[in-house]
């Protein structure tokens, strides 16, 4: 990795800190889990057996198909036969659209998010429809009515639905998803849950694919677990997918030490419910500090991350100030996000420098009166 020199710049009008020599990066731009992995999972790698890698799986003489698929079973109170495994999210969201979706039939995708979600359909000849999400002062809203009356106009093959939406970070209301799911039973849903677990009080919503047999509910260890490089998430499927069931099948099994990393992510809840509600502190401060700069919106969020709306003129140096200090957040370019930026939450200490900086850039930069930085 590319290490900056001086990365905070001089002490001058900007207030900014003394220089160091150098410093790695801080990243946060891809949604990836700084705190990492739960030592656990670490200690599976110290300790993989040769056996992991030269024989493939054995657990069907133990009367499942993998140790992770029967725990997730268990966990979702499921018949494992219904358990998709896959190369994360990513992975089982493509062979989902691939193998429902035929030329010139309907894919639902979000007006306002990930752009991945129209590209799988493209390749398969798909036409994507985006439903319109609502933006408000404080937040971004998926619009419910809206959504019902397009597929009663042009009746969706596919609908994809984010929760938590990537970059909005808002979620599906739970409360309306039973409506919505009655009313797209002739269509494959596909639940995109990524983000699930930073949340206050995560609710279960797999449980939806036992009473709805048209959902796929897609969850990954990739966020909350910090396990993006170990590549592997997986999907609960509703009884009346048994097509794409045997689709997506395989019949000599996943990667088995990401497996048994992914086993030991389930084993340390303590770990990752400390991760859990730092990460929402953290997102509710930012938040507040955000909104403190007139002219700057800060939408409430679900994930661990956070978008956020600044003046057109503020956006390079913005950009430029905070590069300087060696922070690299996502600045959006697609034209429903002008003048956006997508921060992703890092550890307390991450968070504590983003903050600070914000408080020391930005009063310059709005022509408001400077302000002491946080503790």
């Amino acid at each position: 990795m590319k290490l900056l020199d001086s990365p905070f710049g001089s002490p001058g009008a900007s207030g900014g800190p003394p220089p160091r020599e150098r410093m790695e990066p801080i990243l946060l731009d891809r949604n990836e889990n700084r705190y990492g992995p739960a030592p656990a999972c670490l200690e599976v790698l110290q300790h993989v057996s040769p056996e992991l890698l030269f024989n493939y799986t054995r657990d069907f003489n133990k009367g499942y198909y993998s140790a992770l698929s029967h725990r997730l079973a268990q966990i979702h109170d499921i018949d494992e036969k219904h358990i998709v495994l896959g190369y994360g999210c990513e992975d089982i969201l493509k062979q989902a659209v691939h193998h429902w979706l035929r030329p010139g039939e309907r894919c639902f995708v979000p007006a306002a998010s990930w752009w991945y979600y129209d590209t799988i359909a493209q390749e398969v000849d798909g036409v994507t429809i985006k439903y319109p999400l609502i933006e408000t002062e404080t937040a971004y809203q998926y619009d419910i009515q809206a959504l019902e009356e397009l597929h009663h106009k042009h009746r969706a093959r596919v609908l994809l639905l984010a929760s938590p939406n990537n970059p909005t970070g808002n979620l599906f209301d739970p409360k309306c998803l039973p409506e919505l799911l009655s009313h797209f039973r002739d269509a494959m849903v596909v639940l995109d849950e990524a983000y699930w677990g930073f949340q206050a009080n995560p609710e279960d919503t797999a449980r939806l694919a036992k009473e709805y047999p048209n959902v796929l509910v897609l969850r990954t260890f990739s966020k909350l677990h910090g396990l993006a490089g170990a590549r592997i998430g997986y999907g609960v499927a509703g009884t009346g997918l048994k097509s794409f069931l045997k689709f997506s099948a395989r019949y000599l099994g996943y990667n088995r030490i990401s497996e048994q990393v992914a086993l030991a992510a389930l084993d340390s809840p303590a770990y990752y419910e400390d991760v859990r509600s730092k990460v929402v502190a953290d997102r509710t401060k930012l938040c507040e500090v955000l909104r403190t700069f007139q002219g700057v919106r800060a939408y409430d969020s679900q994930a661990n991350f956070l978008l956020a709306r600044f003046p057109k003129e503020v956006i390079s140096p913005l950009k430029a100030a905070l590069e300087q200090r060696g922070m690299i957040l996502k600045f959006l370019t697609d034209a429903a996000f002008v003048h956006c930026v997508r921060i992703t939450l890092g550890t307390q200490h991450d968070n504590a420098m983003l903050m600070q900086a914000f408080q020391e850039i930005l009063p310059a930069l709005l022509q408001e009166p400077s302000r002491k930085a946080p503790v």
